[in-house]
């Protein structure tokens, strides 16, 4: 049997990590300035993210949901004190496009409607409610074109709220940073003024957090620049480090019932482990703040590059705009440089993702081949 052939590769093949490197089967380096789509949060085989699932694999590494597992609970408690958000409810999940898909069916469920607004270059995985509100046509089947969805600009908010006013909406869901569109940023007045509406119309507000929660903006989420509290959170990807989790984080006016939602796997006593082993690592190292100053080092050194238009995002989420594709420039970076880093639906936006524990040696590694990589660029332009 062969694989379905769906995934465009490089020519490199890890075999083995640590921290914020990658090592191929010839023995090669490479800096990780992409985390696998933002998934490394804390470091590629961080010891504390060891020891957690070692310990949790000789006792018991699954069970479903049918049972008593303190693990959910004591994972609830930890990401509700860390997120500033104890008063919410958590549902554990997969993935992200999982948990977008529950968050829009839990938004159905309160106020009984079905139709919702997105926003252009937005992406909330490729599940059947999910796939609905990306912005991408290309991945949605027949069978997937089902929901009424309103899609506007980031930047459109008098026609966002105006449609909102009409008291039809059933929720609207949005990216504070847009991963995959190439981190376009829904500004502080944006969020506040969405939320309003909202809670004036009865519509439910979705922050997809997949990508830009977990600290990765320099707060647990990004949206908590704002003074808002959304009604329905989604996280996946940095949460389990790269073992498989996501959840989905409910206000409490939302009632739970027997049935309402469902999983085999998620919330299992590995997903747990890994879970809470990220959130351990991420307060011990104050990575948050790590984030920040991180990603100020970087922001404030490549300013200095004429070839970028503009450095968009916040934290350890970034996305440096050319004004010509960056296919190329990733490709010198990966194989003359050993750098990986990320594309977008923006063919000339470069994406960085590193793991949120990369400190000032990793910085310079990556300003140097950045440098190097654009001379070599504007010689061959």
């Amino acid at each position: 049997m062969e694989l379905f052939n769906v995934y465009p590769l490089f020519d490199v093949t890890p075999v083995s990590a640590k921290g914020a490197y990658v090592f191929d089967k010839q023995g090669e380096r490479y800096l990780d300035f992409y985390g696998g789509h933002a998934v490394i949060s804390i470091g590629h085989n961080h010891p504390h993210y060891l020891h957690r699932i070692k310990r949790q694999l000789e006792k018991i590494s699954f069970y479903s949901n049918s049972i008593i597992n303190p693990l959910q609970q004591e994972l609830a408690h930890k990401l509700g004190q860390m997120a500033g958000l104890d008063d919410y409810q958590l549902f554990l999940c997969n993935s992200g496009a999982e948990a977008n898909e529950n968050a829009l069916k839990l938004a159905s469920f309160a106020n009984r409607r079905n139709k919702f607004i997105a926003f252009n270059k937005g992406f909330h995985g490729r599940t059947s409610a999910a796939v609905n509100v990306t912005d991408n046509k290309k991945i949605q089947a027949p069978i997937n074109q089902h929901l009424e969805v309103l899609r506007f600009d980031l930047d459109d908010l008098n026609t966002v709220c105006s449609t909102i006013e009409g008291g039809d909406i059933g929720a609207i869901i949005l990216e504070p940073i847009q991963g995959i569109g190439g981190m376009n940023e829904m500004h502080v007045d944006g969020l506040e003024r969405i939320r309003q509406a909202c809670s004036n119309h009865g519509t439910l507000m979705i922050l997809d957090e997949v990508q830009s929660g977990y600290a990765r903006s320099g707060k647990f989420f990004a949206y908590q620049y704002a003074s808002i509290k959304p009604d329905l959170i989604t996280c996946a990807k940095g949460m389990g480090n790269g073992f498989p989790i996501g959840g989905v984080l409910i206000h409490p006016s939302i009632q739970a019932r027997y049935g309402m939602l469902g999983t085999t796997f998620g919330g299992n006593h590995l997903a747990c482990a890994a879970g809470l082993a990220v959130l351990e690592v991420i307060e011990k190292e104050q990575l948050m703040a790590n984030a920040i100053e991180m990603g100020n080092l970087l922001s404030t050194s490549l300013k200095s590059h004429e070839s970028i238009k503009a450095i968009r995002g916040k934290g350890l989420m970034l996305g440096l705009e050319f004004n010509w594709p960056v296919a190329d420039l990733r490709k010198h970076l990966i194989f003359n440089h050993k750098v990986f880093t990320g594309s977008s639906s923006n063919p000339n936006v470069l994406r960085l993702l590193p793991p949120l524990t990369i400190g000032d040696h990793e910085v310079e590694q990556f300003l140097e081949a950045v440098t190097q990589s654009l001379k070599n660029h504007s010689v061959a332009l």
